[in-house]
């Protein structure tokens, strides 16, 4: 299957649909600007006819009601599915006509439906109006009408699907389908028909891939914290689950019911997934024995199945294989079975109209692979989409309730757990009422022979009543892929629902949904699903753990990891059994090989296949770990120290950090700010007031990187953090949250809470402020604090952390958790001391550090840069090699101290050494960025660290290499400018390392670059087309040095520094280098076309490539000149304590785009 086939044209559908249902609207009168009056009996010059009117005021209702885009998406969301249907049914010969709606026999386009018309046996088709299309040569609007009568005429057969078309989804018909190139046309020719054979593939593909731009929208609107609305929910959601963890999943659940009570071998043997039981203690192969033979009674149609949020009906597809797999070893025939299990056996639930239909449909052309005469049997499923009572007619009820108390109080009850059903999906809890009853009176209000006005209203009830029919049920076997949404995404309602109904797992819809499904599902019945593992450790859901080991049993897990739906967070699929039985043993499969890789779904099936990552524990065992989590994984010794009191937060505390409210407001990188303005030695809060320093270091956690580092931003704590301390909002909310302000400024050690890799540890010095995500950890002795450090850095620390926080959040209680046992306390501070010493100086090399002095190349002597490079990567392989030593070291005396030798290996991989390697390439950029800071003045070659990066200038600290006088350094294709940048690099390599060996050094860093040709100009390209990106790169996207650009065809570059940026720099600029290339530019023009006049024929046509180039550059500096003259009259301030983005943006139509 072209999964790349099905999402280009799903996503493009999508929006050609949306486009041309939008233009049908504004045929009407109707946009995103105004939805006119619904009484008009004419729009636009069109006299509406009486439908056309109807539908029209039906339209605006609706728009009224939730909104012009709305309804816009739904609309094309319905004709997608339409579409997506017939296409299936044709391919697949299911269309009751046997004829083909949008191909000829021979798969083109060319709809055999249309040569057919005239012939065609079709419920509701008027062949007078096909003649008088077919005689008008209207093949268009025949089309339209075609395919309007095909849809209603299914209705009878797929009601579910294929709802008359009456209403405006009529009237919004995209037009036009038949022309070249329409998405009918996209449909046919970038999806194979092959691909069209599996209805639960195609359908969950199409289902994903239509959503994905509007999930996309949706995740972008979060960062701007708009919540996910009730209409959003199922795009932000819906993820198409891989068929293997699907079978996994109802094999293990509705399989294991069966043939528990029903031993089959044969039947088994089908179930590629199915797992056995693991060995069981004696009195528990009792009790489970004592279960089963409550299983030996059922019969298949006593099974009931659900799927509480089905999506597009995978999950409810596969059921069905097995169901008849289940009937047919009882002895039931297979048509038998096939209606038996629609009427009897299947359920399904959606909070999305569209995905309902799918789902619905899934089912239905399910059946029909098994019975091909399936549709003539008129029998539906029991597949619904959530309705909500909010807008019920009232007349209609109490014509439907008819004086009758039993159904007013039933249909009362109904409505109200109804209400904002749209919001909470399958997770509302719904009373028993007497079904049968309130079913008997739709019969009876269907079969009155005279209708009321309130017949058609009142029998609109009843999908309301099969849905709250269909929550109150209790189910054989709860199988589903739930919606993955934090409860800090959830709307205010959802969240509140969610907090109030679900306390104990509220903290995300996924475990929400977990705690829903074991509700629904009968007593040692089984639930399946696929999940995130937040349920397993997150310290949330402790409560949760505690009933779930309480109260049921974990027959068996995979445990993905990450990588089942790309680069996730990770997921895991279970079967738990709705009874408790105590020294119970589940089956436990790992299947990653390493913490945080992102592995594909199909080397997880096959490791799957192979066997790896096998656990057979006992769920009582669970108790034992803090938090209950379930650390399957853990061998005997490592739970026996969980059975200790000593643990870390004996000794330590660990804290969550401060939360801004508004990280783009309060934190910079520190390289922005003007260095006077920041202190990273301040010792204490009291120090911050009225000491005129606005800027402090601030931990927020960063990359995998132990020891020491991760160093790059700076809070505002102003008067002890006078503005984030009372950043309220409009509200008089505080949108700030300063918490354990106690620990400011204090000796710690920092760490990352959420990462998609492995726990690192970093120490914090005195004068740092710390971040929500970049916790820290204070240790109450001092003389203890490198010992802990070295412990969690160790692979001890990593085997408890990951038994505590198997999903990569390292919040602050699991750490407190680990436990600790102390030995060998100060040979292991001495080794990480060490650690931390290269660990630092490691840090320092690069100019991103505040404590960076010089390049490192230029440490080793002022030889030739080849033996300056070799000497710096000599001392780069020293440095990794004594850190590998001392972090080995530390294991083992861990190791042993917790006598887990043989359990836990002590080698660190070179990939565990969190310092630089060799790179040659980036070191020599690395290089280059250093001349280029010298350049401007931000480095000197005369003195350490920092120059200047803002306050007074003093032009004593440059007397070996002069900084730019002008703060203005022009990149060009040539050697225009006295202060090219090419030649003050050249300078600036001769003046460090002498003239003898200037060619020699220029080869080495041309080379190190790559490209050919001789080594200025490969320097010189570098710096036209890849400096830039590598600058933007190094400063995290907020560049010191900016580069004025005026497009693609480099008619002018240059760099200033914005430390030194002054209100008459862009003036400056524009006068004395966008003129002078200007000038240039004319001069070298005209020379050419001289040239030209005068040239042979074939030099001739290589000058005028020149003369086109040198055009193309100079109408472009002509533009470029206006907008800087624009520019330069404001004569523009800008405050370096704004940072990067701020003022960036001032200057960002002639500055380059930063990538």
């Amino acid at each position: 299957m072209n999964k790349n086939a099905i999402k280009k044209f799903a996503t493009e559908a999508r929006r050609e649909l949306i486009s041309r249902v939008g233009q049908r609207a504004l045929k009407y009168g109707i946009s995103d600007k105004e939805v006119g009056n619904p009484n008009d009996d004419n729009v636009n010059g069109h006299l509406l006819s009486s439908t056309e009117k109807k539908q029209r005021a039906a339209l605006i209702e609706q728009i009224k009601e939730k909104g012009y885009e709305q309804v816009m998406e739904e609309v094309a969301y319905t004709w997608f599915n339409r579409f997506s249907a017939l296409r299936f049914m044709e391919v697949n010969g299911y269309l009751p006509t046997r004829v083909r709606v949008f191909t000829d026999e021979n798969s083109a386009f060319k709809p055999q439906i249309l040569t057919e018309a005239i012939r065609m046996e079709l419920d509701g088709l008027d062949m007078e109006k096909v003649y008088a299309y077919k005689e008008a040569n209207d093949n268009d609007e025949l089309y339209k009408y075609l395919l309007i009568t095909q849809c209603n005429a299914l209705n009878s057969v797929l009601p579910g699907m294929f709802q008359k078309i009456a209403d405006y989804t009529e009237l919004l018909f995209p037009e036009n389908i038949l022309r070249e190139g329409s998405v009918v046309q996209q449909m046919i020719e970038l999806i194979p028909e092959e691909d069209w054979k599996d209805a639960v593939q195609i359908i969950g593909w199409l289902y994903q891939y239509y959503n994905s731009e509007k999930k996309d929208d949706v995740f972008a609107a979060l960062k701007k914290n708009v919540k996910i609305t009730k209409e959003n929910i199922p795009a932000a959601t819906q993820l198409f689950t891989p068929d293997w963890i699907v079978r996994y999943m109802v094999e293990n659940s509705l399989g294991r019911l069966w043939v528990e009570g029903h031993p089959n071998d044969e039947l088994k043997s089908q179930w590629k997934y199915y797992l056995e039981e693991a060995e069981q203690e004696p009195d528990v192969q009792a009790q489970l024995a004592s279960i089963r033979e409550e299983y030996k009674a059922l019969k298949p149609e006593d099974i009931l199945c659900i799927d509480p949020c089905s999506g597009s009906g995978h999950i409810l597809a596969y059921m069905f294989d097995v169901l008849v797999q289940i009937y047919e070893a009882y002895g039931v025939d297979t048509r038998t079975a096939v209606t038996s299990i629609v009427e009897n056996n299947i359920y399904g639930l959606d909070i999305d109209d569209r995905a309902a239909q799918l789902a619905y449909f899934s089912v239905m052309m399910k059946a029909c692979q098994y019975d091909k005469r399936f549709l003539r049997r008129k029998v539906q499923p029991h597949v619904y989409a959530i309705v909500e009572s909010n807008h019920v007619d009232r007349y209609a009820v109490e014509y439907f309730c008819n004086g009758d108390e039993k159904l007013k109080e039933a249909m009362d009850t109904i409505i109200k757990e109804l209400y904002d059903a749209k919001e909470y999906g399958s997770i509302i809890t719904v009373s028993q009422q007497d079904w049968d009853a309130l079913y008997a009176r739709f019969d009876e209000i269907q079969n009155e022979s005279v209708m009321s006005i309130y017949t058609d209203a009142t029998l609109g009830l009843k999908a309301m009543v099969q849905v709250a029919q269909v929550i109150s049920q209790k189910y054989d076997a709860v199988i589903t892929n739930p919606p993955y949404m934090g409860n800090g995404n959830m709307g205010e309602t959802l969240a509140n629902y969610a907090k109030e109904y679900y306390p104990n797992t509220k903290v995300d819809m996924s475990t929400v949904f977990m705690e829903k499904s074991l509700k629904l599902s009968r007593k040692n019945r089984f639930i399946s699903m696929i999940n995130i593992p937040v349920w397993m450790n997150l310290a949330g859901c402790e409560k949760f753990r505690n009933i779930l080991i309480n109260t049921y049993r974990l027959v068996n897990m995979l445990h993905f990891g990450r990588g089942v739906f790309g680069s996730d967070f990770g997921s895991t699929a279970f079967v738990f059994g709705n009874n408790y039985i105590s020294d119970y043993t589940g089956n436990y499969r790992r299947l990653f090989l390493k913490q945080g890789a992102v592995d594909t779904v199909e080397q997880k099936e096959k490791w799957f296949f192979e066997g790896i990552g096998k656990y057979s524990v006992k769920q009582d065992r669970f108790t034992v770990v803090p938090g209950n989590a379930f650390t399957y994984q853990v061998s005997e010794k490592v739970y026996q120290h969980f059975l200790s009191d000593q643990r870390i937060g004996s000794y330590a505390a660990a804290k969550q950090g401060l939360i801004t409210g508004d990280n783009d407001t309060f934190l910079r990188y520190w390289f922005e700010i003007p260095r006077e303005n920041m202190q990273d030695d301040c010792q204490s809060r009291e120090a911050t007031i009225n000491n005129g320093i606005r800027w402090y270091p601030y931990n927020k956690g960063g990359e995998y990187r132990k020891w020491y580092g991760n160093y790059w931003y700076v809070v505002d704590w102003e008067n002890d953090g006078y503005k984030i301390q009372n950043f309220y909002n409009d509200k008089g909310k505080l949108r700030s949250r300063p918490q354990n302000l106690m620990y400011y400024f204090k000796q710690g050690l920092s760490w990352t809470a959420l990462t998609a890799g492995k726990f690192s540890m970093r120490f914090s010095p005195k004068g740092f402020l710390f971040d929500a995500m970049g916790p820290e950890c204070f240790v109450s002795d001092p003389n203890l604090e490198k010992y802990v450090l070295g412990v969690l850095n160790s692979k001890i620390g990593t085997l408890f952390l990951r038994v505590l926080c198997p999903n990569l959040k390292f919040d602050q209680k699991p750490l407190e958790n680990v436990p600790i046992i102390f030995e060998n306390v100060e040979r292991v501070d001495y080794l990480v001391t060490e650690c931390i010493s290269l660990s630092k100086n490691d840090w320092d090399s690069f100019e991103t550090s505040w404590n960076f002095t010089r390049h490192p190349v230029l440490e080793s002597g002022r030889q030739s840069i080849s033996i300056s490079f070799a000497e710096w990567n000599r001392l780069i392989k020293d440095r990794r090699s004594k850190l590998k030593s001392c972090e080995e070291e530390i294991n083992n005396l861990v190791i042993s101290a917790y006598k887990l030798i043989g359990e836990v290996e002590e080698t660190v991989e070179d990939e565990d050494i969190t310092l630089c390697d060799v790179d040659e390439v980036r070191d020599v950029k690395s290089f280059i960025s250093y001349a280029v800071g010298c350049m401007f003045g931000r480095y000197s070659l005369d003195v350490e660290g920092l120059a200047y990066a803002g306050g007074e200038w003093d032009d004593s600290k440059y007397s070996t290499f002069a900084a730019d006088k002008d703060n203005i350094i022009p990149i060009s294709d040539d050697e225009y400018f006295e202060d090219d940048i090419v030649s003050r690099f050249v300078k600036f390599v001769e003046v460090v390392y002498g003239k003898d060996t200037l060619q020699e050094n220029l080869k080495f860093i041309a080379d190190a670059l790559g490209g050919n040709g001789q080594p200025k100009d490969v320097i010189r390209n570098y710096f036209v087309n890849g400096f830039y990106a590598d600058h933007c790169k190094m400063y995290q996207k907020r560049p010191i040095y900016w580069m004025f650009d005026s497009g693609k065809k480099n008619g002018f570059k240059c760099l200033i520094y914005m430390h030194r940026y002054q209100p008459d720099t862009i003036a400056r600029l524009r006068t004395d280098y966008v003129h002078e290339q200007q000038a240039r530019y004319r001069t070298a023009i005209a020379d050419l076309e001289t040239r030209i006049a005068n040239a042979s024929t074939s030099e001739r046509e290589k000058l005028n490539k020149q003369l086109k180039t040198l055009n193309d550059q100079a109408t472009e500096i002509h533009e470029y000149e206006e907008k800087i003259h624009h520019l330069a009259d404001q004569m523009i301030s800008i405050d370096l304590d704004d940072g990067v983005k701020k003022n960036y943006e001032i200057f960002k139509d002639v500055l380059a785009k930063i990538k």
